[in-house]
């Protein structure tokens, strides 16, 4: 297992790898970290899933999803992916989309356990984290530096394919696009999250926009193409 790939490796998306790598037709979903549903919405639109189940451990962006009316094949749940509330063997598939490094340390091998319970034989767990790489990682870790937490995530899950809690399917590294329409919509996105409470002070605040500006082209948008890494796991049949 490699933490990063050696190449520039292929853009493409978590919502393209998910409809080509999972089973969606008549299927439950467990999406774990939701945030504020947008691929969540992606999938259940698009899909021929059965059930989506979106759980956030952020209880204000938790009480902004119950408050969407549209989607009736998902259920929205409060909790983290260390104490799940579902039983035993009830999902076909298990998502976690840049979340697992966000488990606080000490319970991450306890979430993978819990992810491995809830699956059925043979169910598969598609975890996408975000690599310590990039210009857009040069922004955040000027507020927020992921790099332990990062590695403790990998580290996690290799623990948990090392030991035979699952079967190791496949590694991919792609890249994603990020896209932000000037520095205004990164401060909402990214800096006004409700699931992290940043010490961002004037100083600082003018460093962090200082490292964006020059992204941003004439057109006013900023793109950034961050490298990511996908852990397909297997739970033993």
């Amino acid at each position: 297992m490699q933490i990063a790939a050696n190449l520039s490796p292929p853009i493409t998306s978590d919502f393209d790898l998910i409809s080509r790598l999972l089973p969606t037709r008549g299927t439950r979903l467990l999406e774990l970290g939701c945030g504020a549903a947008f691929t969540t919405r992606m999938l259940a639109e698009s899909l021929p899933v059965k059930e989506i189940i979106a759980m956030e451990v952020d209880e204000i962006q938790h009480q902004k999803n119950l408050l969407i009316p549209d989607l009736p094949n998902v259920t929205f749940a409060f909790g983290g992916a260390e104490s799940i509330d579902l039983p035993d063997a009830s999902v076909d598939a298990v998502i976690m989309l840049k979340s697992l490094h966000h488990v606080p340390l000490t319970a991450l091998d306890a979430a993978l356990a819990e992810i491995a319970r809830v699956l059925r034989p043979s169910g598969l767990a598609y975890i996408s984290e975000p690599v310590y790489d990039g210009d857009f990682n040069a922004i955040l870790r000027l507020f927020n530096d992921e790099k332990v937490v990062r590695q403790a995530a990998f580290d996690a899950v290799r623990r948990a394919v090392d030991t035979g809690l699952f079967e190791l399917a496949d590694e991919i590294h792609f890249g994603s696009v990020s896209r932000f329409n000037g520095f205004a919509e990164f401060e909402s996105r990214i800096l006004g999250a409700t699931h992290s409470t940043f010490d961002v002070d004037e100083a600082l605040h003018a460093r962090v926009r200082a490292a964006f500006m020059p992204h941003v082209t004439r057109d006013g948008i900023a793109e950034f193409v961050n490298p990511m890494r996908v852990d397909l796991l297997r739970k033993p049949a």
